[in-house]
């Protein structure tokens, strides 16, 4: 049986965003699903930013993410090696993680390289999966994640733009957006 790892990330933002190179990641979330999208374990963890500690108002407000989350939690350079270890008790099934969208692969890849920190992932098949499920409805172009899981027929379930929820979430459209 295979397994697929579904992960999204909250950063560090302000109104009108900022480049993928000034974020940094704030919450890890990451649920652990079979092909039907249902969840066999997950992943969640605050992280403690190093060059902008203080969170913006509409960071917070858009995340629900307190200040005191990400002050008692750990820096990436911590919290990395905890979702390494959890992931090596699974990676022998995993066929592949996904994110929704490409944003959270990128940061990812930022974040590796600029604390040098290894991954399992590095090496494991990533699917967009914003844009796999834009290819399977026909869609002119992707959607956002809610709006996709109501073109599903679905409702969001939990807090938006928190990182386990909306992983969660994106594990619903799995078996919708995945070739059998």
């Amino acid at each position: 049986m295979t397994h697929w790892l579904v992960i999204d990330l909250e950063a560090t933002t302000d109104e009108g965003g900022w480049p993928v190179e000034d974020m940094e990641i704030i919450e890890i979330g990451a649920s652990l699903v079979n092909r039907e999208g249902r969840e066999l374990d997950h992943f969640q963890r605050f992280v403690r930013p190093l060059r902008r500690p203080c969170l913006t108002p509409f960071c917070r407000e858009l995340t629900h993410i307190t200040q005191g989350h990400i002050d008692s939690a750990a820096p990436i350079t911590e919290v990395w090696p905890q979702f390494e270890r959890w992931l090596g008790h699974h990676c022998h099934k995993l066929a592949g993680w996904v994110s929704w969208g490409d944003y959270d692969r990128k940061q990812l890849l930022l974040e590796w390289q600029r604390h040098q920190l290894p991954s399992l992932l590095a090496d494991t098949p990533h699917i967009n999966l914003k844009q796999r499920f834009a290819k399977a409805r026909k869609l002119d172009r992707p959607t956002g994640l809610n709006g996709a899981l109501q073109l599903a027929g679905l409702q969001f379930v939990g807090q938006q733009h928190r990182a386990l929820e909306d992983a969660r979430n994106t594990a619903r459209l799995l078996p919708l957006s995945l070739p059998v």
